[in-house]
């Protein structure tokens, strides 16, 4: 990529990654750079070098979608697994060899011989971080890994795509955005309903006042089993699958199928369970409509709806979720299980709006009125995103934040993580959203981060 806005130190990394594309291109009897007429105008010259790490549930939907953007171009994968079933659907066999198989098969399919080979494949994702033609990386791992792979990307001088929740505690976060903006670089949370337009519709409804004034809103969110019960067994690790360095900074323990690929999201050393998951999406446009990027309410409460896993399951994850919050402002936070499974509800004075993850054409709303109102120019309009994607691309080039960057995911994620520890701890907790610690809680203050197994450390 060339872009004379980038910093020093990258302009100079660019001349060694020319110098290294040159060097590699003679080493292998297919081309490892896909030719220009594949891409149109954009040379490689002009394209962002793409590495994704992290190859299963999420990398469905990730790879395909940056394989298609003409100025982007993969040239690495990585993944602990090297191939495996166990993911989201009996029928997805992922990891990083169907990657690399996806990636090469993909770009054969646009060159006249048919044949390509040029994207590589790692199991430790800081030999990808060392290649120095590599400009970005997607990091669609397990939560407990976003912090590390994200810092450490940082520190290479990479761009960042990273999956939502955009961290496992809020001290994570916070070292996210001190690695972010110490080195310059771009990230994009994964939550892609910020290029949505419906979500985009509605929260610019709401911050024209078409509901009156925000009194109460709803994250809604999904539910989750128990998983194994107890007197469950550990089961041989399968072959290809570096448990050990899949686990990281987490605790050392019994390896379990249910622990790991897609169902990791359902143990709170790895994740928050739905609260973090679907949660995680639904409480970004509540706070994308609110404009509270950046902040967050000042009060979390548990309530009685929450349910967890009996005694002895594998699960540790709330299997409902029911927790109240409120802002400063005293909008009333509300998150959830319930149906539909995945939305967003925003309640005021003057109506209701309302995103449904069953409704992707529309918003909802109490009346035709408010649903069919038109915005005014001289209105707020919110930044427009088609693409989650190729909105990071577009920012990679550029250097301005893209439309979710470092400090919105952030604050969604905490939300997130909050709400878990009121539901966990059982009580009413006051927070501060300025200093991020809970006001007179010392046992809640200690669970806004976790201890890393060495050697892993930020």
């Amino acid at each position: 990529m060339q872009n004379k806005n980038l910093p020093p130190e990258n302009k100079s990394s660019k001349l060694t990654r020319r110098d290294f594309i040159a060097a590699a291109s003679t080493a292998f009897m297919v081309p490892t750079i896909v030719p220009s007429s594949v891409f149109g105008a954009n040379a490689p010259s002009n394209r962002i070098n793409i590495a994704q790490i992290g190859c299963g549930n999420q990398s469905r939907a990730d790879l395909p979608g940056m394989l298609r953007l003409a100025d982007a171009q993969v040239v690495a994968v990585c993944d602990v697994n090297k191939a495996s079933g166990g993911y989201a659907r009996k029928e997805h066999f992922l990891g990083r060899d169907p990657a690399q198989k996806k990636v090469n098969q993909y770009y054969a399919n646009k060159v006249r011989s048919g044949k390509y080979q040029g994207c590589d494949a790692y199991s430790d994702f800081r030999d990808v971080l060392a290649r120095e033609d590599i400009d970005a990386v997607m990091i669609t791992l397990p939560d407990h890994w976003h912090a590390l792979a994200t810092v450490k990307a940082c520190e290479a001088g990479k761009d960042v795509y990273c999956q939502k929740p955009m961290s496992l505690t809020v001290h994570d976060g916070q070292q996210m955005i001190k690695a972010v903006r110490k080195h310059n670089r771009i990230l994009q949370t994964g939550s892609q309903y910020r290029s949505n337009k419906v979500v985009r519709r509605m929260c610019e409804l709401v911050r024209n006042g078409r509901i009156g004034e925000v009194k109460r809103v709803v994250s809604i969110i999904n539910g989750s089993g128990a998983g194994p019960g107890p007197g469950w067994q550990e089961m041989p690790v399968p072959a290809g699958f570096d448990y050990n360095m899949w686990l990281g900074p987490a605790p050392m323990v019994p390896y379990h199928s249910d622990r790991c690929f897609y169902r990791f999201r359902f143990h709170l050393d790895y994740s928050g369970g739905q609260v973090t998951n679907t949660g995680a999406h639904s409480t970004d446009i509540i706070q994308w409509a609110l404009d509270m990027d950046g902040t967050g309410p000042v009060e979390f409460e548990n309530q009685p709806g929450v349910v967890w896993p009996p005694k002895g399951h594998l699960y540790t994850t709330a299997m409902k979720t029911d927790f109240r919050a409120r802002y400063a402002n005293g909008i009333e936070f509300i998150c959830r299980t319930q149906e539909p499974g995945f939305g967003a509800r925003i309640e005021g004075t003057e109506g209701w709006v309302q995103f449904s993850v069953n409704n992707m054409r529309e918003v909802e709303a109490s009346s035709d009125a408010i649903k069919n109102s038109v915005i005014a120019a001289d209105e707020i309009h919110l930044p427009v995103s088609e693409n989650h994607y190729q909105n990071f691309i577009d920012s990679v080039k550029s250097r301005k934040d893209p439309i979710e960057p470092v400090e919105a995911g952030h604050s969604t994620a905490s939300i997130c993580h909050l709400g878990n520890i009121a539901m966990r701890l059982k009580r009413k907790l006051k927070w501060d959203p300025e200093k991020e610690q809970f006001i007179g809680d010392d046992e809640a203050n200690q669970m806004l981060q976790r201890p890393y197994r060495a050697p892993w450390k930020i």
